[in-house]
């Protein structure tokens, strides 16, 4: 099939699947079939490893979000078939530029729509299609628009057509054509423009050989001024790091105990200091080794000195990641609690990434290029894992344990709460949930979400 086979089919598709429905299993069963569609539209040369584990993830957030329906599935979903349709056409590209040519295709998909020699089938497309198009897809969506607008001026007009026995709600199915129609143009028929593609090579993770040559990043300091400026800055923060390490331990673990609602906001700010801490770090380092001392010979004790930050801003995440934990074990799992772990664990693996850039002397685009494949493999494991049921599971051991709190403020904790509604013998939980329950699985087939279906 051509492109324009693959627009309008998948365009259809969305009406069909859309029409009088919520979002819920239909938004996953597009996604397979978009996610599909690409994989048989891919040339041979483009099918490389990653497009292939592109392609079983955005099957997998599809699942996840027929399952969910949530914000975190949903993000899940969007970014992996946006990252399969960009590797499909581009292999060497950088992830990194995806989001700029997915908003300007976004701003400029009307112009490029009347394009329509770059898009649509040439003269010696077959007479078939030609009188299809010409007959009856144009003048259709050109009657359909012109008669929203005049049924939006005249209420005589709509009453020509509102007065019949008609079951098909024309301003539904007008808007989700327009929908779907910008949906598929913008992710068949996306372009890349020259300016992004000439800007890929500077995100390349390795340098040039004409930028291995060691020299002043400014006119007004010579090298070895730049350098020993750099050896004095990393001592200094080593040293001031030490100092701060140990009276945030100090503060954390020796203090004397204080009420539920402190603990919590400077826990908060501690753990944001921390990741500040953390980004300021990478950034330094960034800015000594973003070109010549990567590799220049007399770099050594500036490199030492930049490891042995990175280790101590190490200790520091893990003494972060050590309260947080005992701050739990004191006043229960939350999604912001789980969220710290989360923002830890990115910040080491960016002290990780930044280590590895010194050692293998690397490009400061190698971080970001490696970081955005890790932020998108925490959006994955977000959207497949049930962690209301996780948090839920994990707080009915409590003796504390907030029924009202996890039935209206936790997502899918309802096989956790029946299970907990029983033990306690609560029949007013156990009627609320059927409640509930039952309302979800009284949608219709396709705006289903299949969690609510596996409730026995």
């Amino acid at each position: 099939m051509k492109t324009h086979h693959y627009i309008f089919l998948t365009a259809f598709l969305f009406v069909l699947l859309f029409y009088n429905e919520e979002v819920g299993l239909n938004l996953g069963i597009l996604g397979i079939i978009y996610a599909v569609g690409t994989l048989f539209k891919t040339p041979e040369k483009n099918k490389t490893r990653t497009l292939y584990v592109l392609f079983g993830t955005s099957i997998l957030s599809s699942i996840a979000f027929a399952w969910y329906g949530d914000l975190s599935s949903l993000l899940a979903v969007t970014t992996s078939l946006l990252l399969l349709a960009y590797k499909a056409k581009n292999k060497k590209m950088k992830i990194l530029l995806l989001p700029p040519v997915f908003i300007l295709n976004s701003c400029t998909s009307l112009f490029r729509f009347f394009s329509f020699d770059e898009w649509l089938p040439k003269r010696n497309a077959s007479g078939i299609w030609q009188k299809t198009l010409a007959f009856i897809l144009i003048p259709f969506v050109l009657v359909a628009i012109f008669f929203g607008i005049y049924s939006a001026g005249s209420d005589h007009f709509a009453a020509l057509f509102t007065d019949y026995e008609l079951d098909i709600n024309l301003w539904q199915v007008l808007c989700l054509s327009v929908l779907g129609f910008f949906i598929a143009f913008n992710y068949w028929n996306y372009v890349v423009e020259r300016i992004i593609y000439k800007n890929n090579r500077v995100l390349d993770n390795d340098f040039q050989r004409d930028s291995q040559i060691p020299k002043a990043t400014y006119s007004f300091l010579d090298l070895n001024s730049e350098r020993m400026s750099g050896v004095v800055s990393l001592l200094c923060l080593n040293i001031l790091l030490i100092f701060f390490i140990i009276t945030y331990n100090y503060e954390q673990f020796y203090e004397v105990s204080k009420t539920s609602v402190q603990l919590s906001e400077e826990t908060h700010e501690r753990v944001n200091a921390v990741i500040m801490s953390i980004i300021m770090a990478i950034l330094v380092i960034m800015f000594y080794f973003k070109s010549g001392f990567n590799f220049d010979p007399k770099a050594g004790l500036l490199k030492i000195l930049a490891k042995v930050w990175i280790f101590l801003n190490a200790v520091l995440v893990l003494s972060a990641a050590v309260k947080n934990y005992e701050y739990i074990v004191h006043y229960a799992f939350t999604y912001k609690r789980l969220g710290v772990f989360a923002f830890l664990l990115l910040s080491m693996i960016g002290l990780i990434l930044t280590f590895i850039k010194i050692q293998k002397k690397k490009k400061n685009a190698f971080l970001f290029n490696t970081m955005a494949w890790y932020f998108y493999g925490v959006i994955l494991v977000c959207s497949s894992i049930n962690w209301g049921g996780f948090i839920t599971s994990r707080n009915m051991k409590r003796k504390d344990f907030s029924v009202n709190f996890h039935f209206t403020s936790i997502n899918f904790s309802e096989k956790g709460l029946l299970k907990y509604a029983e033990e306690k013998n609560n029949q007013k939980l156990k009627k609320d949930l059927h409640d509930k329950i039952k309302i979800e699985r009284s949608r219709t087939f396709l705006s289903k979400i299949l969690y609510y279906e596996t409730i026995k």
